[in-house]
């Protein structure tokens, strides 16, 4: 396995174990559907895990059965084509059902892979770890490990097992040679091309025949005394599409390249409708903490009319990336290119960039003034002060009182006065809202103690 990469975590078992469950957890969201009604899966569902432990990429699938033929047969060709994506495997088996056929077969065709395979015993809540894998030892894949997907017990330990060797990948991210420069879309929206006209050398195969590039290839260059490190993609294409065995680790592999990069530029067509895999690139990126620059590229010879019809979309479908550059690009003649980089260096510098204390407090002050916290309750919520809390992406730590119930809009009010006041365009933001005592008032506090000269007690004192 690559410990410059994330591993990738592939989540297998007979319908309804919990997998989509588990998946949830771990990655702390809901894409995955989640029923009592076994199969509701049935194709796969990537993410990345969010869990305390290390971090992966994980694959939520559609279970095996015995079923060839229809919905259940396709899922099952979907879960099998996981396995061959993954570093590792958790075979999910129900501790209330127990053992059963249907996970000795399971069990039998995961042997025959070359990946490890953890069994992991869900739905085990109510029950102690030995209690829970006493049916599960004549699976023959190991020690069972005991989880609750439901109530998040047990899924660290699970992480540490499989991946607590593995190398972090933000420490690899931030050792690579100058920006890390991930350049990611669809297939056939022009990426190679992109990157050999900012190489300014055919570096890349760039092609017509969507697929072209099928792994992730690194390039370092230096552009006006800049190191950077280009990132080229495979195109991401709709699942039903990928038929080929070589092309089938293109989602996987452009996750990665996202994990790896400090930087994304999204290169989409502007000769075609943004479409819902744009849009769920872009979310992947964000939700990585990336920074990221969107390029238009085929801008050129486009109709005035047409042109207004594509900056109108894109306003509206991404108007929850408002702080992010736009650039309208021609990777085929160069137009453009050079911007994206000059780009790619601000929004590096401004995901590093140290927000010194007094300055947050004072925003905040300000924010505070020109527009209060509402009241709950009757009640008001009170913000007391803020500090950075870490870099790429930025992190602002505001304590209070009564901060968890604090509006979501006067949340992205706070998010774009820190954003504006310290220049953070291009990079996504994370607000940390505490409630509790200030420990800075509590050292002062005693720290004035310590100096106060103690009063004269008296004769009778």
């Amino acid at each position: 396995m690559d410990s410059q990469q994330l591993p990738v975590l592939a989540l297998a078992g007979r319908p309804n174990v919990g997998k989509s469950s588990l998946f949830n957890r771990l990655t702390h969201s809901r894409d995955a559907l989640v029923a009592d009604t076994p199969g509701l899966t049935r194709d796969r569902q990537y993410g990345y895990s969010r869990f305390d432990g290390p971090r992966c990429i994980v694959i939520d699938t559609g279970g095996l059965t015995e079923e060839r033929g229809g919905l259940a047969g396709q899922a099952a060709k979907q879960t099998l084509k996981a396995l061959e994506e993954a570093d590792a495997i958790a075979m999910l088996v129900d501790a209330r059902a127990g053992a059963n056929a249907a996970d000795e077969e399971i069990a039998r065709l995961l042997r025959r892979s070359n990946v490890p395979v953890h069994l992991v015993v869900n739905k085990s809540e109510g029950r102690t770890a030995d209690e829970a894998a006493a049916d599960f030892h004549r699976l023959g894949l190991g020690q069972p490990l005991a989880v609750s997907a439901q109530r998040g017990r047990g899924l660290t330990a699970l992480l540490e097992t499989m991946f607590g060797d593995w190398e972090s990948p933000a420490e690899a991210r931030v050792e690579s040679d100058g920006i890390a420069v991930a350049v990611v879309g669809r297939p056939n929206v022009g990426k190679s091309t992109l990157v050999n006209r900012m190489l300014a050398e055919e570096r890349v195969v760039a092609s017509d025949e969507p697929g072209t590039t099928r792994d992730s290839i690194a390039t370092p260059f230096t552009r006006d005394g800049v190191n950077f490190t280009l990132i080229d993609t495979a195109g991401l294409r709709r699942r039903s599409r990928v038929s080929e065995k070589i092309e089938k680790f293109s989602v996987v592999k452009t996750m990665q390249a996202i994990d790896r990069a400090s930087v994304v530029i999204v290169l989409m067509d502007a000769r075609q409708s943004i479409t819902a895999q744009d849009m769920r690139l872009v979310r992947r990126v964000i939700e990585r903490g990336r920074g990221v620059v969107i390029g238009l590229n085929k801008w050129d010879g486009m109709a005035p009319e047409k042109r207004e019809n594509v900056r109108n979309d894109l306003d509206f479908r991404l108007r929850f990336l408002d702080y992010a550059p736009v650039h309208l690009v021609s990777a085929l003649h160069g137009t453009g290119v050079g911007e994206l980089l000059d780009s790619a260096e601000e929004i590096d510098e401004a995901a590093a960039r140290d927000l010194p204390t007094p300055g947050l407090n004072r925003v905040l002050e300000r924010a505070l003034t020109a527009h209060p916290p509402p009241e709950i309750h009757g009640r008001r919520i009170k913000l007391r002060y803020a500090h950075q809390g870490g870099s790429h992406p930025p992190s602002i730590v505001i304590h209070g009182n009564q901060t968890e119930a604090l509006p979501r809009n006067y949340i992205r009010y706070l998010e774009n006065t820190f954003r504006q006041a310290f220049e953070l365009h291009g990079t996504p933001m994370e607000l940390v809202l505490r409630s509790g005592e200030n420990p800075w008032e509590n050292r002062a506090s005693a720290s004035k103690r310590k100096t106060r000269r103690k009063p004269s007690r008296g004769k009778f004192g």
